[in-house]
Parts: structure tokens; C-alpha cells; sequence
């Protein structure tokens, strides 16, 4: 055997152990020395993971009709769309269609068509609505005009003020389907029980225009659920 003093045998680095792997010492003490890097990271990732989930639940939301399990409500509220002098436009005579058929149905005795004017225009979105749907032969006395607000949310609660006083509590919403999702919790916000019934046979018509429905619904409802308007 030979003299002297044995050489120490290598020691491992000191690990940290974590429920999803092992970590180095090194590795953690980098961490520790930019705090704010691993927040600005963290809340990226939350943010992605916010706007990424909430875009699954506006295509989830567009792609469910709730007239199909649903067979009656108290009213159809029907979201304004363009008009041209009194004519409705493509996007929101599909609509109209869409709630037309829904009363044929049975589904309501009493359709709602919402939206304001803007200045210069002769009459509003929901007189032309309500004129083109008598004009189809919806009688007139089961078709309401709400010509109130210049956005979404603000017909909607002129809308349910008008179903509040007179005892009514629930409501199919049609609009464009990307929308679903948006106008339900609104409506359901302003105490109506709210069910979606798009139609897919006017604005939705190209891949094109439905991806850019979703990506614009996305942003409006992160928008709606951290500012409430």
C-alpha cells in the first residue's frame, strides 16, 4: 500500500429535486439572480395561456347550438348588423333568417331585433330588422324593435331592461356563431337566461372570415372580462 494521505474522492454538485426533474444549484441561483426576467416569463406564459384557452372556448361556443337541446324561450333577440337606408345587409338579413326560422319553429312567440343608428342613417338597425321581417310575413305584433345602443353590450341592456318588465327570463341570441360565446355571458351578466343560435349562412361563409371572427371574438372577450364593457 502506498504512504501518504488518500486523495478525496469527486462530490457530486449539490441538486435540488422538484416534482418534475432535477434541477442544479447553479441553475437555481441564476433564477434567483433575475427575478424579473422569471416574472415577465411567467406572465407571458399566463398570458398565452389565457388568450389560447380563451379562443378554444370562443370556436367550442360557436360550434353549439343550443336550439338543438333547447325548445322554447321567452323571446329571440336578434344583434343588429349594417343597413343600407332600411335594407339590412347581407350579414344581418342572415340573421334575421336565422330568427325567422326559430319563430316558424315555435321556439318563441316574440322576436327582438336590437341595435341603435348612426348619425345621418334614416332609421336603425332594428327598424329596418323589424320592417324586413313583418315584410316576410312575421306578423307585426310579434316583432319588436329595440332601436337603442352603438354596441353590443349597450342593446343588450336595453334589451333586458324591456324582457325585465315584462316578467321575461329567457332569450335565444342570434348573431354570427364567433360571437356565441361573448353575447351568452353578456346576456346572462345582465340576469337573462341566454342561449346562442347563430347562423353560419351569412358572415361565415369562408375559412377566412371565420378565422378572423374568431381571432377578433378572442380579443373582445378578454377584453369584456377584465373591463366589463
Amino acid at each position: 500500500m502506498l504512504s501518504g494521505s488518500a486523495s478525496p474522492e469527486p462530490v457530486a454538485p449539490e441538486r435540488t429535486v422538484f416534482a418534475n426533474g432535477v434541477v442544479s444549484i447553479a441553475r437555481m441561483e441564476a433564477i434567483r439572480r433575475h427575478p424579473v426576467l422569471l416574472t415577465i416569463a411567467a406572465v407571458a406564459v399566463a398570458i398565452v395561456l389565457v388568450f389560447a384557452g380563451t379562443g378554444i372556448a370562443v370556436w367550442r361556443a360557436a360550434h353549439t347550438d343550443d336550439a338543438s337541446t333547447v325548445d322554447h324561450a321567452d323571446a329571440i333577440l336578434v344583434l343588429g348588423a349594417a343597413q343600407y337606408d332600411g335594407d339590412p345587409s347581407p350579414v344581418f338579413a342572415g340573421r334575421l333568417e336565422h330568427a325567422q326560422l326559430l319563430y316558424d319553429e315555435g321556439r318563441s312567440d316574440t322576436i327582438v331585433v336590437l341595435g341603435g343608428g348612426a348619425p345621418g342613417d334614416r332609421t336603425t338597425e332594428a327598424e329596418a330588422g323589424r320592417d324586413w321581417l313583418v315584410a316576410q310575413g312575421v306578423p307585426a305584433e310579434a316583432v319588436v324593435a329595440s332601436p337603442v345602443g352603438s354596441t353590443t353590450l349597450e342593446s343588450l341592456e336595453a334589451a333586458a331592461a324591456w324582457m325585465h318588465d315584462r316578467g321575461m327570463e329567457s332569450a335565444f341570441l342570434v348573431s354570427d356563431p364567433w360571437h356565441n360565446l361573448r353575447v351568452k355571458r353578456m346576456a346572462s351578466d345582465l340576469g337573462l337566461e341566454a342561449y346562442a343560435s347563430a347562423t353560419w349562412h351569412s358572415a361565415a361563409r369562408t375559412e377566412g372570415t371565420r378565422v378572423g371572427g374568431y381571432l377578433r371574438e378572442t380579443l373582445a372577450y378578454v377584453y369584456y372580462r377584465v373591463f366589463g364593457h
